[in-house]
């Protein structure tokens, strides 16, 4: 976490679709999405703040978090909202958990698991230090049952792992954590997965392993130009 300078905006607006994410207009009327910052005047990545009516918010940058790139691709729907507990596989540095966090506010919860001792320590010390809302936890996503001490049942999981198997693992967490009514979001990797098959075949795939293990597929989108060869996957566990 960083102090930041806190920068005057033309206006900040709710998005027409999902709740705590917003739309902030620049004097120039281009406009960013946005989230409330949990900790004001702070940032965690270098994004810049915004101040607005007594609020502080936190632009979101979708070359660097595709949970951002899929809402500007138009995504219909997404499973995190105020007040909901989230599984967060694959959490990094905190870039995009971090505005998870904003979202689902003092109410939610964010179970952040990373696996790379170095990113973690990271994450401990810049972002969830400072935000009492997210918990990590050192552990590998392929082996769910390591943490299940530590994780009580969520409402969604989001899954932003370099891994082969990646809907796979999703499914092995859903297994454990995610509540009968839950829904997943995965970005899929498609050169983590196999770098032998087309993009293409690999998110048909990873699709087909979700339906296998039990979900139903709301939607699936392609995120360039912010990444290249990923995609961003929302399912519903079928009760």
């Amino acid at each position: 976490m960083r102090a930041a300078d806190v920068i005057k905006v033309e206006d900040v607006s709710p998005h027409e679709r999902f709740e705590a994410v917003y739309w902030i207009r620049f004097q120039d009327h281009s406009r960013r999405l946005a989230t409330e910052n949990l900790t004001p005047g702070n940032s965690v990545y270098g994004e810049e703040l915004v101040k607005h009516r007594r609020r502080e918010y936190r632009a979101w940058d979708a070359y660097r978090s595709k949970l951002a790139a899929a809402i500007l691709k138009d995504i219909s729907g997404i499973p995190i909202a105020p007040s909901r507990r989230v599984l967060y596989l694959g959490a990094a540095s905190g870039t995009t958990a971090s505005h998870v966090s904003d979202i689902v506010g003092e109410k939610g919860a964010v179970f952040c698991v990373e696996f790379a001792q170095r990113t973690m320590r990271e994450l401990i010390e810049n972002v969830c230090s400072y935000r009492p809302n997210m918990s990590p936890i050192l552990a590998d996503a392929r082996y769910p049952g390591a943490y299940r001490s530590l994780v009580s049942p969520v409402d969604a999981i989001y899954c932003d792992i370099a891994q082969p198997e990646q809907a796979r693992i999703l499914a092995d967490n859903a297994d454990l954590f995610l509540k009968e009514s839950g829904n997943v979001m995965i970005a899929v990797k498609s050169r983590s997965v196999d770098v032998t098959m087309s993009p293409a075949s690999v998110f048909s795939q990873e699709k087909r392993t979700l339906i296998q293990r039990g979900f139903k597929v709301m939607e699936m989108i392609r995120l360039e130009p912010y990444e290249r060869d990923h995609a961003m996957i929302v399912a519903r566990r079928e009760i």
